[in-house]
């Protein structure tokens, strides 16, 4: 099975978070860590990392968190991972292949993640905001609909 490590899921969990929950205010960490239950001081390294890639943005003040940096329609799922996995393998590199890795298993794997990620490439946070709000989710703090 092709597995993705925690931080990465952890990371496409509080984008999906944000996108689904900020409506009209930005998202608090707080809320996010609580809703994933996670340590908060856990989750500011990656947002901090989405923020600089252009993914969110973060609002300073009283009533401050994370918005989208852009629509919900132009951030893929395969982006998030990527973001994340680039920033992993920085800091933890591969460790070295016997030949046979090398030449045979190692370039199996990538093709694998690779077609993984072309297929999440197709998936956007509208997608799956569509779909939580299909399946009944419900926001945190959402405001009355007031719509005839």
């Amino acid at each position: 099975m092709l597995r993705f490590s925690r931080k990465t899921l952890l990371a496409f969990e509080a984008v999906l978070d944000v996108a689904f929950n900020a409506r009209p205010d930005p998202v608090q960490s707080k809320d996010i860590t609580r809703r994933l239950g996670i340590p908060q001081r856990y989750l500011e390294q990656v947002m901090q990392q989405l923020v600089r890639e252009g993914v969110l943005k973060g609002v300073r003040g009283p009533r401050g968190g994370y918005t989208l940096a852009r629509e919900r329609r132009r951030i893929t799922v395969a982006e998030i991972i990527r973001i994340v996995d680039a920033a992993d393998a920085e800091a933890d590199p591969e460790p070295p292949a016997s030949r046979l890795g090398e030449v045979v298993a190692r370039p199996l794997w990538r093709a694998a993640q690779e077609r993984a990620l072309r297929e999440l490439e197709e998936v956007t946070m509208q997608d799956l905001c569509a779909e939580a709000e299909a399946k009944g989710v419900r926001r945190e703090n959402a405001a009355p609909d007031f719509t005839i």
